[in-house]
């Protein structure tokens, strides 16, 4: 039988602790060990090295290069991965100095979606952000992929493509921006087509592994659809890539549509945010943003900072926000997070737990209903234009026609309220 265990690539990790900088070096290391492992490799060893600044030609000093060219052949390693970027000029001396593939933390992570994504879209935009990333490195890269061949780092666009001079790789590029222009526009069409309704939209962000898979198919199974349309959900750095939307009604009355977006890092490469921002426009039409939080982790304050960094880059800061501590049965000091002032609101809960879901949909009903009211319309035959409107809109319940006109339920915002007050027959809070 053959041993899986055995082909998995070894690799040594590397970071420098720059005395400058208030980021927590040891946070980052443990993080990149995950991501390591994320990608199908073997994490063997940790070095860190304190430093004033990084050494242009080689990251680290002379002998601690020499030091790990030592245990990569005493430990047989097949990769040293370093937790900052890396030039070209760089990954070549470092290469020829110790004598095997010479990773970064972004080449890591982009080859860790280059391997997970699988909408059309999904493998367009990592393929879009490895070349945009490997260009002003190609001088390098090319002589060093030739050498180090394939495996980890070398997923996604592929060898050849970058062997080839800057031009092709710009041709390259552009050909993929049109393909991705072209999805663009299919999903503009199809969000102004949500805009057009009146239907809330929950929006799922967060880091990586943190659960927002499992909390949205917990929220299908709990909404009583009989054929929900779960989603991936796994124990695994960026499990989901691909934006998912499900529309499902909140405690079987409100319907609403959540979206569960790609999971942040810590450090996610530039070119790679860009790209999935288009994934992530459910967060400007977003009535409610639930930030779901790791409660288990030793990294949730760097969880916190990283979301809401991006949050604010995108503008959305502004929006309801619901921060959820999830995993709370993982978690052994539950004080830490328990009394934990950062966050206006926020609740506590085990997505495996019923009871905490329950609680959950009902802040999120609570929260996102504030506008809203269960309302019964009265419209004669003459103002069925007006029906029009709200069936276009709204999901619409006990329609009953007489010789009068028709009536009908729904959960209604204060805008629509104030607008057709007149064919209003009765209105009543929704929670």
């Amino acid at each position: 039988m053959v041993n899986l265990e055995e082909k998995k690539e070894r690799h040594l990790l590397v970071g420098v602790n720059l005395k400058k900088d208030d980021q927590d070096t040891q946070e980052l290391m443990l993080e990149l060990e995950e991501l390591d492992r994320a990608a199908g490799a073997i994490p063997v060893k940790i070095i860190t090295q304190s430093r004033d600044s990084y050494d242009s030609r080689t990251v680290l000093g002379k002998g601690k290069v020499e030091e790990i060219a030592d245990l990569v052949n005493h430990l047989e390693i097949d990769a040293v991965v370093f937790n900052d970027e890396l030039s070209g000029s760089q990954l070549r001396n470092l290469e020829e100095i110790i004598g095997c593939k010479i990773l970064d933390r972004t080449t890591l992570i982009l080859d860790i979606f280059a391997s997970r994504a699988r909408s059309k879209e999904g493998q367009y935009q990592v393929k879009l952000a490895q070349m945009k990333y490997r260009l002003p490195r190609i001088i390098g890269y090319s002589d060093y992929l030739s050498r180090t061949g394939g495996g980890i780092g070398t997923r996604g666009p592929g060898e050849q493509k970058l062997e080839t001079d800057r031009r092709h790789v710009l041709r390259e590029i552009r050909a993929v921006e049109q393909q991705l222009l072209k999805i663009e526009t299919t999903r503009q069409t199809n969000r102004k087509k949500r805009q057009g309704q009146t239907i809330p939209i929950i929006a799922l962000v967060g880091y990586t592994n943190t659960g927002k898979s499992t909390i949205l198919n917990r929220m299908l199974e709990l909404s009583g659809d009989e054929t929900p349309k779960y989603v991936l959900a796994q124990d695994m750095l960026f499990a989901t890539l691909d934006a998912s939307l499900r529309t499902m009604k909140l405690n079987q009355t409100l319907p609403v549509i959540v979206s569960d977006t790609v999971g942040f890092v810590s450090q996610l490469p530039t070119h790679l945010v860009n790209a999935f921002k288009s994934t992530l426009e459910e967060l400007y039409d977003a009535d409610l943003i639930v930030h779901v939080l790791d409660a288990s982790s030793d990294n949730v304050t760097l969880q916190a900072q990283t979301t809401e960094k991006i949050l604010d880059d995108m503008g959305v800061l502004d929006k309801k926000i619901l921060t959820v501590f999830n995993k709370m049965d993982l978690k052994e000091n539950r004080d830490s997070v328990l009394y934990s002032q950062q966050f206006e609101d926020r609740i506590f809960i085990s997505a495996l737990n019923d009871d905490d879901m329950k609680r959950l949909i009902d802040k999120m009903v609570l929260l996102v209903t504030e506008d809203y009211k269960q309302t019964e319309f009265k419209f004669p035959f003459e103002s069925m234009k007006y029906f029009d409107y709200f069936a276009n809109r709204y999901d619409l319940e006990n329609v009953v026609y007489d010789e009068f006109g028709v009536t009908f339920r729904t959960f209604v915002n204060q805008e629509d309220r104030q607008r057709f007050k007149e064919y209003i027959n009765h209105e009543s809070s929704i929670n």
